[in-house]
């Protein structure tokens, strides 16, 4: 027994040893003269970990400790955070300057080399015109707005007298929305196959790229292939039949002179990809979030639900929501703001060096990512008085500075902005 004992102090002692050694070896190979302040981690691992558990805390926890520019190791990435308002501005004012998307490696490869966070320069401007061609105006009168307003009809009609999973609902909804939109005939026959792909496909992208067996990422791999499959069948089986379609995948196959952006068949099933991840974190959270908001504060649902029988009132049931009813919908437009404000779902936006910088006195060597974390700004007591207090009727208040601001918070990141339908409905003017 005395001698287990020893045995198992000595493993102990030399695990240790390791652990210290392996701790102490990283932080010595980003030890280079001039770089930001900060830890780095686990070789390989970095403190990916620790970012994706602790959330926002993680990096509050870090400021305190290393000041509101520091150097970290996430998502397999050497990283330099910038939690500082003036310096953030100066980098998103200044992208072309050394710095482009610098999205996490694993995002990049599961969804695909043509995805819009993937490319830069005439590329991306390409993309970012097909993309924003389908929620011009045109698009949100004609198709989008009808159709979200049948499959939200149709998608709630179940709900009474039952308990619901208002979680794992709203994340159906921003999914099959989405898929709705994209190929409307089809939606249906493959959201049974699709749907617990694309799941594994979000999971995927938000961890290492390590690719083992019962990995995250190893499983997001596969599902892109899945994925992939499905939707080379669809476009495959729509130029075969040559039937008229409605929807956006008839719109970025279109080889019409309508369509100023044409795209190849790899291009077209990456920006679908695109269409649907990044709708589906914004619009399920932020719903889920409006719900918990709204149940919290019945003074506030009462006021919304006035505001929309107003509207409801002068039309029959079945006459779906239009575009003109949006406008008078003025507290509906309050509490969205006020619910992306306060539940915060996107923290800021990476970009990637493409040469050595000096930021703030630091060096950011060439090839690392700047997190530039803009999450702080909406609880900014200066900004918003009461900060953590729900509140839409600070949005109801003629102040162009405090809308600016939100709006360089909300939009700035392209991949969460060119398709989060839900909310641009929200605001659209």
């Amino acid at each position: 027994m005395a001698l287990f004992m020893v045995v198992l102090v000595l493993l102990f002692i030399l695990a240790l040893s390791i652990c210290t050694a392996l701790l102490r070896w990283n932080e010595l190979k980003f030890s280079k003269k001039g770089l930001p302040p900060g830890t780095m981690g686990w070789p390989i691992f970095g403190e990916t970990t620790e970012f994706l558990k602790q959330g926002p805390n993680f990096m509050k926890n870090q400021r305190a400790r290393y000041g509101s520019f520091f150097k970290s190791h996430i998502l397999g990435c050497p990283t330099a955070v910038s939690m500082d308002p003036e310096l953030n501005r100066y980098i998103l004012m200044n992208e072309a300057k050394g710095l482009v998307p610098g999205y996490p490696q694993s995002m990049l490869d599961i969804l695909g080399k043509c995805n819009i966070a993937a490319v830069h320069g005439s590329t991306h401007k390409q993309m970012r015109g097909a993309l924003l061609a389908l929620i011009s105006p045109t698009m949100i009168k004609q198709q989008l707005l009808p159709k979200i307003d049948e499959f939200m009809r149709n998608f709630v009609s179940d709900w009474d007298n039952k308990i619901i999973d208002i979680q794992e609902k709203t994340k159906q909804m921003a999914f099959l929305s989405s898929l709705k939109q994209i190929a409307t005939v089809e939606s249906t026959s493959i959201a049974q196959e699709f749907m617990p792909e694309f799941f594994k496909l979000v999971l995927g992208t938000l961890s290492l790229p390590i690719d083992l067996p019962g990995t995250n990422y190893r499983r997001g791999l596969k599902a892109r292939k899945i994925i992939l499959t499905i939707l080379k069948q669809l476009i495959e089986k729509r130029r075969g039949n040559q039937e008229s379609h409605k929807d956006m995948l008839a719109y970025l196959m279109s080889k019409d002179d309508n369509n100023r952006y044409k795209l190849s068949d790899d291009e077209i099933i990456d920006q679908i990809i695109t269409i649907l991840y990044s709708g589906y974190e914004t619009v399920s959270t932020t719903s889920m979030m409006a719900v918990k908001y709204l149940h919290d504060h019945p003074s506030i649902l009462e006021e919304l639900r006035k505001e929309h029988m107003a509207i409801r009132e002068k039309k029959r049931p079945e006459d779906p929501i239009e575009w003109n009813d949006l406008k008078p919908m003025k507290f509906t437009r309050a509490v969205i703001f006020e619910t992306s404000r306060l539940a915060t779902i996107v923290n800021g936006v990476l970009r990637k060096t493409t040469e050595e910088m000096e930021l703030n006195g630091f060096v950011v060597p060439k090839g690392w990512r700047i997190y530039v974390y803009t999450r702080e700004i909406n609880y900014d007591p200066f900004i918003y008085p009461d900060p953590l207090a729900f509140n839409p009727w600070r949005w109801m208040v003629s102040n162009d500075h405090i809308f600016l601001i939100f709006l360089f918070n909300f939009f700035i990141n392209d991949m969460k902005v060119l398709m989060n339908v839900g909310q641009k409905l929200g605001i659209s003017k």
